[in-house]
């Protein structure tokens, strides 16, 4: 019994921590928007399986990284609340991972999309 209750534990604080960066976050919230969009969009296309596969791994590649970014950024917060360069550095290197994520996504989606239109 003791491990059930932990695991519904364990779930119960990462669903928490998702909800907690839908709410503070708003990038996630914008990536949670664009994602809705896109998989209207799917939806719409008639995406066949292999094209679900990368549009879902990029979804879940991007919004997965926006949470690593706000972990780094509030690690660096907690650590180092007045500015300092190096904490500064992190931040942006963190925010640039998200960048280069979406990027990727954006290039997928274009990669599957554009020939349904075209």
């Amino acid at each position: 019994m003791k491990d059930k209750q932990k695991t519904s534990i364990g779930f119960r604080f990462a669903f928490n921590v998702i909800k907690e960066a839908f709410i503070k976050e708003r990038n996630f919230r914008i990536h949670l928007y664009i994602t809705s969009i896109v998989l209207i969009l799917s939806f719409y296309v008639q995406l066949n399986m292999m094209e679900w596969l990368f549009i879902i791994i990029a979804i879940y590649f991007v919004l997965v990284m926006e949470l690593v970014n706000s972990l780094f950024e509030r690690i660096i917060d907690y650590i180092k609340p007045e500015y300092h360069i190096q904490a500064k550095i992190i931040k942006d290197i963190a925010a640039g991972v998200v960048l280069l994520t979406a990027t990727l996504s954006i290039i997928i989606g274009l990669i599957i999309f554009l020939p349904k239109f075209f």
